[in-house]
């Protein structure tokens, strides 16, 4: 989907004033392009974020020459309000560190404009005729401007998939006559010999067939109403860990008119090449919280490039439309684009036959680490305030109990306790509840996020990432997780553990921090 190109005064919510503004102590930073001089930075301390300007979508990432090929949606003109996408590269062996490569698939270069979202391919067969392992790219692109011609384009590189030439002007995959027909994402069905795509067209994921990436053909079509625009298809399979093969196929969508995420939806089920079948009607999400936008899901390979087709990576924009231009990180760093952490993604078998995904944090981040403080276990009753400051760092626990109403712990909490982010278990759910900090969300309607949760379970683990404008919570295995925007300010670096309605013990309680 396209990014939009305009400036907005960061405007927060909560505390109400804008945290670029509040005087803040020096915060310990990389140093990255464009920061002003003496202005204290939010930029995150181990999350992926653009070099400068703008960012939006994810492209899914291929693993080329022993290295991931991380594609985005960027924009060099945002910070003068001019609209238009390219896409820029970045390069990583662990999904933790990268390198940027600059843009790849340059914008406006054709008369057919900007770049949109799209997917990466190595035509390892050579089917497209641009020789063994050329790197193809099918992209949508909006000819003439706007956004009601949306058609699919291709691009090619010979070079490992750092430059792309366009192979002429002509779409691959031209509009029928419809206003929502984007985002391809391909993959390769070596048991038909041919390419498969799955193409976002408002309530409905088609499925197209090609031989050579060049020419495609209607094969079927999955439809969803109820959650909004389908955008950013993700079709991918995935040996659970009873063995069982399933697919999964997955959309970006706006489930908030029906209580719903505003995230990725995914349904098991099978695929035939041209029908997906899935297991259930109403699908399930990969993340509840307010701001994993745009997901994608790729390959996980080991060094070597060897595929272990029982787990998945995936990552997402940390943003969402309602709110994309707000962020304190445009003044004092010049940039607005943050990425989730790579995720590594296994599906599991669930107690009453059916499956579902579960994530947790990519394992290389452990190779970052640059202290720990082990808090062991701690008993609460009430509110405890930790003998710990800090902005971006994991916390771990687990919590136990006998009788409780809630537990949880308070984030980037303020000198004088006023100002928090609040994350744990309540009832029958568990929440991440922004409202008490600066956040981007001034309708009120986006603050706290929720999952099912059983409280006679009497314990729960939580596992999560805090960095200078992000939170990001998984719960027990990873299955629901909970990830928010928020922009504390930088002073607000205390940590409190609460319960509500009785005592709990916090064990194994842990700190790290990292330095990438």
């Amino acid at each position: 989907m396209p990014g939009l190109s305009r400036r907005a005064l960061f405007a927060g919510s909560a505390a109400g004033a804008s945290a670029a503004l509040l005087p803040t102590a020096p915060a310990a930073a990389r140093p990255e392009p464009k920061a002003v001089r003496g202005c204290a930075s939010y930029r995150a301390a181990y999350h992926f974020t653009v070099p400068d300007q703008w960012k939006n979508d994810p492209q899914r990432p291929v693993w080329i020459d022993g290295e991931y090929h991380y594609y985005y949606l960027y924009n060099a003109d945002y910070l003068d309000g001019i609209v238009g996408t390219a896409w820029r590269l970045a390069t990583s062996t662990d999904l933790v560190s990268f390198t940027d490569r600059g843009i790849a698939v340059p914008k406006d270069t054709t008369v057919n404009g900007d770049v949109w979202s799209g997917c990466a391919v190595v035509d390892t067969g050579d089917t497209a005729g641009f020789g063994a392992d050329a790197v193809v790219v099918i992209v949508t692109m909006s000819p003439g401007g706007g956004t009601d011609h949306q058609e699919q384009f291709l691009y090619y590189s010979t070079d490992g998939g750092r430059t792309f030439t366009d192979h002429g002007t002509d779409p691959v995959l031209p509009n029928p006559g419809v206003a929502d027909f984007r985002d391809p994402k391909v993959i390769r069905d070596e048991a038909g010999d041919r390419w498969v795509m799955a193409l976002a067209e408002r309530n409905k994921v088609g499925f197209y067939h090609s031989a050579n990436l060049k020419s495609w053909t209607y094969a079927g079509g999955f439809i969803k109403d109820g959650i909004g625009t389908l955008e950013c298809p993700d079709l991918f399979r995935i040996t659970a860990d009873d063995g069982t093969v399933k697919w999964v196929l997955g959309v970006s969508a706006d489930g908030t008119g029906s209580g719903l995420p505003n995230t990725y939806a995914y349904w098991t089920g099978s695929f035939d090449g041209s029908a997906f079948t899935a297991d259930s009607a109403d699908p399930q999400w990969l993340d509840h919280g307010w701001d994993w936008y745009a997901a994608v899901t790729f390959e996980k390979r080991d060094a070597a490039g060897t595929l272990d087709d029982s787990a998945r990576y995936a990552l997402g924009w940390l943003n969402d439309w309602a709110y994309p231009n707000t962020t304190p990180t445009i003044d004092c760093d010049g940039f607005n684009g943050t990425d989730s952490i790579v995720r590594e993604v296994t599906l599991k078998h669930a107690s009453d036959g059916g499956y579902h995904l579960a994530s947790q944090p990519v394992a290389a981040l452990d190779s970052y680490v640059s202290r720990t403080v082990d808090l062991g276990d701690l008993t609460v009753d009430g509110t405890l305030l930790l003998d710990y400051t800090g902005t971006s760092y994991e916390l771990t626990t687990e919590i136990t109990w006998s009788q409780l109403t809630g537990a949880g712990v308070q984030l980037r909490r303020s000198p004088d306790g006023g100002r928090h982010i609040d994350a744990g278990v309540y009832g029958d759910y568990a929440f991440l509840n922004r409202r008490n900090t600066v956040n981007p969300d001034t309708s009120g309607d986006r603050q706290e996020s929720h999952t099912p949760f059983d409280l006679s379970t009497g314990s729960v683990k939580l596992r999560i990432l805090v960095d200078r404008t992000s939170v990001e919570m998984f719960v027990g295995d990873g299955r629901y997780t909970h990830s928010a925007e928020v922009f504390p300010y930088l002073v607000d670096d205390r940590l409190a553990l609460f319960t509500i309605g009785g005592t709990a013990v916090f064990r194994n309680t842990a700190v790290r921090e990292f330095t990438v």
